[in-house]
């Protein structure tokens, strides 16, 4: 698959309509205007990939409207040096975006399919995770854990305790909390067990599910 001028050009047209929604993150938006999101899409889709919207991906899952991933990496106020917990690869595409800020970067997928499909991937790409996990989200990653961020990317009814244990003081955990509707949330962690949480916007996301079998 190619990165034309067709698809450089929709993408230039992508970012000016991220920042006419309110995106001002210069690393996130010079990111998103780098990373070939139809690298990531479904063939029949490829079309569509610079259309700000979501699509199905394999294993009942989708690619995120491309606002929600600009709008959860700006939350994520992340810096080269941080270290990231990505919950849910999904196709990769938010992955690619959090690479090209920093290399510190961890992501749990729970659909053997989309973890295999994404690890060829990302080895096509270039793309250099710390470490791709075929695991349960639910359980974080204990063993690089502390986290300055930790991002999830599919919406639960409340914020699993464990990912909260696994954030640094200081660190910042971004979810979608809800059941049909979801708020985006940031937790902040001010002390051992102090938290301070702020509610953004509403989105609407695919379930986080426990067990990866």
């Amino acid at each position: 698959m190619q990165d034309t001028i067709k698809y450089q050009g929709l993408r230039k047209q992508l970012i000016e309509l991220l920042k006419d929604k309110g995106i001002i993150d210069t690393k996130v938006l010079e990111v998103m205007g780098s990373v070939p999101r139809h690298f990531f899409m479904d063939p029949g889709l490829i079309n569509f990939a610079y259309e700000d919207n979501a699509y199905p991906i394999a294993a009942d899952q989708t690619i995120s409207q491309p606002y929600t991933v600009a709008y959860q990496s700006e939350l994520l106020q992340l810096s080269k040096f941080d270290k990231v917990l990505e919950i849910g690869t999904g196709s990769g595409y938010q992955t690619a975006i959090l690479l090209g800020i920093t290399s510190q970067v961890y992501t749990v997928e729970r659909q053997q399919i989309l973890f295999k499909k994404t690890q060829l991937l990302f080895q096509k790409m270039g793309l250099r995770p710390k470490k791709h996990l075929f695991g349960d989200g639910y359980l974080g990653y204990e063993k690089a854990a502390p986290f300055d961020r930790i991002v999830v990317t599919a919406a639960a009814p409340e914020v699993p305790r464990v990912l909260l244990n696994q954030l640094k003081i200081g660190g910042k955990l971004i979810i979608p909390l809800g059941e049909k509707d979801q708020f985006m949330m940031r937790f902040t962690k001010t002390g051992p067990n102090l938290f301070d949480k702020e509610k953004f916007g509403r989105f609407r996301f695919v379930p986080l599910l426990e067990n990866k079998n």
